[in-house]
């Protein structure tokens, strides 16, 4: 029997639990779903995230609510994926900051992501219908940008580590707190997706100049919190090592004349026993070893998901 379309079939609810990290650091986890964060300035507040609709957005906003009443000066999106930045409006943030590279990707693909995600992952979209459009940044930067919080609450420092899960990734690192929010470059116990990833880069100096920080508190694109830099290190190598065999098996296939269902199957293979119960799996791998095909056959930049190409590889991969 075919397994249904991504995450299609994907309808219960999840838990959510929101988590104080340190003295105004939130983080809001919801069993694989994706994570959300905040942390306090003075007299505003630093969003990360945005969720894929406003009123999903404010679903998360409430909860913030009950502990500080700050207005959101800054939202910081990590990547520009629809499920991450679609919900803004919601926030009536000042500033929305983000990497002029994501910037470039959301005018080159922002559309085609919206359906495409829309269609994977419908759940998600709590009344699509206020979506005014597509999130456009106030605010971008190349390399490293810095909010001061004021008083005694330190900085929060923006920075591009390198290309990863998309060409434009940043983290948010709050020394004080010891904090990073590393967007999807890393992932607690879920699965990675890697449609639009640059794996070579990304397993090797990107999760390395992430792993530097040495944080004590690390919340990844999806799972838990991981709290204690033995812990973080853990997440960012359990990251890695999923790259790493992906590139191990794909490129296996690839070298030796398989096909992209070959090195779909022994992927699949490899990594299930120890990821395969994890969130957004079965959904994600079809079209992480189909772009991780297309870096073997030489095509650096990532082709753009549509609603159509995702049926066709799933069908030809997953179906």
């Amino acid at each position: 029997m075919a397994k249904p379309f991504a995450s299609s079939a994907d309808t219960a609810p999840t838990t959510e639990k929101l988590e104080i990290l340190a003295d105004g650091v939130y983080a809001l986890t919801a069993e694989g779903d994706p994570n959300v964060g905040a942390i306090e300035g003075e007299d505003f507040l630093v969003c990360f995230e945005a969720r894929a609709t406003p009123a999903a957005a404010r679903d998360w906003l409430a909860k913030l609510r009950e502990h500080t009443n700050k207005p959101v000066k800054y939202l910081v999106l990590t990547h520009y994926h629809a499920v991450r930045v679609l919900g803004a409006s919601a926030f009536d943030a000042e500033q929305i900051v983000a990497s002029e590279a994501t910037r470039r990707l959301i005018e080159e693909r922002g559309k085609q992501d919206w359906d495409s995600e829309y269609g994977r992952m419908p759940r998600l979209f709590k009344q699509p219908e206020e979506i005014p459009g597509l999130t456009w940044p106030t605010q971008t930067f190349d390399t490293d940008y810095r909010i001061e919080l004021g008083g005694d609450r330190g900085a929060i420092d923006l920075k591009y580590c390198g290309r990863g899960h998309t060409a434009g990734d940043i983290v948010a690192w709050h020394e004080k707190s010891k904090t990073l929010f590393a967007g999807d470059l890393v992932e607690s116990e879920a699965a990675l997706y890697t449609g639009d990833a640059f794996h070579f880069d990304w397993a090797n100096k990107t999760l390395d100049t992430v792993k530097s920080f040495r944080a004590e508190n690390l919340i990844g694109g999806r799972g838990n919190v991981a709290r204690g830099v033995e812990a973080t290190d853990a997440a960012i190598e359990q990251t890695r090592e999923f790259l790493n065999s992906m590139i191990k098996h794909v490129g296996d296939a690839h070298k030796n004349g398989g096909t992209i269902k070959s090195a779909f199957e022994a992927t699949h293979a490899a990594l299930a026993p120890k990821f395969g119960h994890w969130p957004i799996f079965e959904h994600c791998l079809p079209f992480d070893v189909q772009r991780l095909w297309d870096e073997f056959d030489g095509i650096d930049w990532p082709r753009i998901w549509t609603m159509e190409r995702d049926r066709d590889v799933w069908d030809k991969l997953q179906g």
